[in-house]
C-alpha cells in the first residue's frame, strides 16, 4: 500500500485562491483585510515564518504591517505594539509569533490581544467560545493549525463521521483544540488525547482511523502503530543531524508509515502551507464582519 498524500501546498493555493476572490469583493466595498505580525527575537523558524505570512499576503491582496522587536524588549514595549495593534484600524487581523523570547509571559500577552483581532484564535474568550461550541460564529477564529488539518482532511475526503482519531500532543496550538473540532457536529469523530504520560499509547494509535502527531519527536510514529488504510497527519517538526552531519527537518511520523497509511500528510508540505492558509482565512474573515 502507499499512502495517498494529503497534499497541503495544493490544498493552501486553492484556499489562498478562493481568499483573493473574497478580497477583490471586500476592496469593491472599500475593505481591505489587513494582516499584522509581532515578532520578538531573533529566532531563524520564526523570522521564515512570519515572511512566508507576508507574502502569502501579498499574493492574496491583503494589506500588511510587520513589527519585529529585539529579543531584549522590555514587557512594556510588546504590551506597547499589541495595543498598537488593536487599535490599527487598517489591520484587521493579528498574530504574536510564538514562542516569545524567555521572561515574556506568553498568556498575559495573549489575553492583551482585541479577540475580534485573534488571527491566531488563541485568546482566552475565542479558546471558550471552542468550548462551548460556538467558535467560528461571529467574530470568532478557530485556531489555524487545527482547521486546516480538519480542512485538509475535508478536501480529501477523508471520512470523519464515526471515526476513531487518535491525537499525540496536548499543545493548546494543536492538540487541545483540534480534540474539540473533531466532535463538533458535522465532523462527529471520537477522538482520544494522547501524550508522553500516557499508557499503551501504541495501542491506542492502532485502534485510530485517524492520526495526527504533534509532539516534536522525530518519526515517533511507528509504521507497526498504524491500521492499514488510517489517515496519518504528521505536525510536528524537529532538527535532526542528518546523513552527512547537517542539521535536516524532521516530522513525528516515520517515513515508512506511508507503506501502511491509507492517506498521509508529507512534512513539510502538509500541515504548515494549510495553517498559514487558515491564518489568511481568519483575517479575511474578519474584515468580512
Amino acid at each position: 500500500m502507499t499512502a495517498i498524500r494529503l497534499d497541503g501546498l495544493a490544498t493552501a493555493k486553492a484556499i489562498k485562491a478562493e481568499l483573493a476572490e473574497r478580497v477583490v469583493h471586500l476592496k469593491q466595498k472599500g475593505i481591505t483585510p489587513g494582516l499584522g505580525t509581532l515578532l520578538v527575537g531573533d529566532d531563524p523558524g520564526s523570522h521564515s515564518y512570519v515572511g512566508s505570512k507576508h507574502r502569502d499576503s501579498a499574493e492574496i491582496g491583503m494589506h500588511s504591517i510587520r513589527v519585529d522587536l529585539p529579543a531584549d524588549a522590555s514587557a512594556a514595549d510588546v504590551r506597547a505594539a499589541i495595543r498598537d495593534f488593536n487599535n490599527a484600524k487598517d489591520v484587521t487581523g493579528y498574530i504574536v509569533q510564538l514562542p516569545l523570547p524567555f521572561g515574556l509571559n506568553t498568556n498575559e500577552m495573549l489575553e492583551l490581544i482585541d479577540p475580534a483581532k485573534d488571527a491566531d484564535g488563541l485568546h482566552p474568550v475565542n479558546l471558550g467560545k471552542l468550548v462551548l461550541g460556538v467558535s467560528g460564529d461571529l467574530n470568532s477564529p478557530v485556531p489555524c493549525t487545527p482547521a486546516g488539518i480538519v480542512e485538509l482532511l475535508k478536501r480529501h475526503n477523508v471520512p470523519t463521521v464515526g471515526a476513531e482519531v487518535a491525537v499525540i500532543g496536548r499543545g493548546i496550538t494543536v492538540g487541545r483544540p483540534l480534540g474539540l473540532l473533531m466532535t463538533r457536529k458535522g465532523i462527529d469523530s471520537t477522538v482520544t488525547m494522547l501524550h508522553s504520560e500516557s499508557r499503551d499509547l501504541e495501542h491506542a494509535v492502532k485502534r485510530a482511523d485517524i492520526v495526527v502527531a504533534a509532539i516534536g519527536v522525530a518519526h515517533f510514529v511507528r509504521p507497526e502503530w498504524i491500521k492499514p488504510g488510517a489517515a496519518v497527519l504528521d505536525v510536528g517538526i524537529t532538527r535532526v543531524d542528518g546523513a552527512d552531519g547537517k542539521a535536516v527537518l524532521a516530522g513525528d511520523v516515520h517515513p515508512d508509515v506511508a507503506n501502511v497509511a491509507g492517506y498521509l500528510s508529507p512534512n513539510p508540505g502538509g500541515v504548515g502551507p494549510m495553517t498559514r492558509a487558515m491564518l489568511a482565512y481568519n483575517v479575511v474573515k474578519a474584515a468580512s464582519l
